[in-house]
């Protein structure tokens, strides 16, 4: 019965995640109430969730995710060359390859001077929001956020920058809970890009073969 409520719980989640551009933990939450599940019930883990997340983007939206997510890596590519001297490394959905036109863009930025980003922003005349918020191994974060523009989408969408100390890098892509690296770097992000390209390419050749 519980595997039957982790599975269900993650369902609706991934839904949420995908459909209204929920956070992971958000989601979990209001699927949680939705299901009026008690609040010690285990929730599904990453694995679920993540199996979860592409089952429904494979279910409701195969015909148009593959080119927003290829926007928005495109967005996100851009920026890391425009900062490329702090290092980006880009994490969360768009890394993962499971966003849509509803994900924000998240890098990870290294520098031993913490206004350093700012003041590259502030001399660029760009406006931002900071906050703060628990950032890699836990360590509290400066996140500055931005609207940026997608030309790829058409739209605007949320950019932020998790500004951590130099000495940070050296954990950010050690395997997550799935096995998997977390981040990746702008060259592994053009081969993403890159790969891309070629199996589209190769679908529209297969597509154009005669009987």
């Amino acid at each position: 019965m519980d595997d039957d409520v982790q599975r269900e719980w993650a369902a609706v989640a991934a839904a949420l995640m995908v459909d209204e551009g929920l956070e992971a933990r958000r989601a979990l939450q209001r699927a949680q109430t939705q299901l009026r599940l008690p609040a010690r019930t285990p929730p599904p883990g990453p694995a679920l969730i993540d199996a979860a997340v592409r089952e429904h983007l494979a279910i409701f939206h195969a015909d148009t995710q593959p080119a927003e997510l290829r926007a928005l890596r495109e967005t996100a590519l851009a920026w890391m060359e425009r900062l490329a001297a702090f290092e980006p490394l880009l994490g969360g959905a768009v890394w993962h390859g499971t966003a849509t036109r509803l994900s924000d863009i998240h890098l990870q930025l290294f520098s031993d001077d913490p206004k350093a980003v700012e003041i590259a922003l502030i001399n660029a005349g760009l406006d931002y929001d900071a906050r703060c918020a628990p950032g890699l191994q836990g360590k509290e974060t400066s996140v500055l956020s931005l609207t940026v523009r997608c030309d790829g989408l058409g739209e605007a969408v949320g950019l932020h920058l998790w500004v951590n100390d130099a000495q940070a890098q050296r954990g950010a892509r050690l395997p997550d809970a799935l096995g998997r690296v977390p981040r990746g770097t702008r060259a592994e992000l053009r081969n993403l890009l890159a790969a891309a390209e070629s199996d589209a390419a190769k679908g529209c050749e297969t597509c154009n073969d005669g009987p």
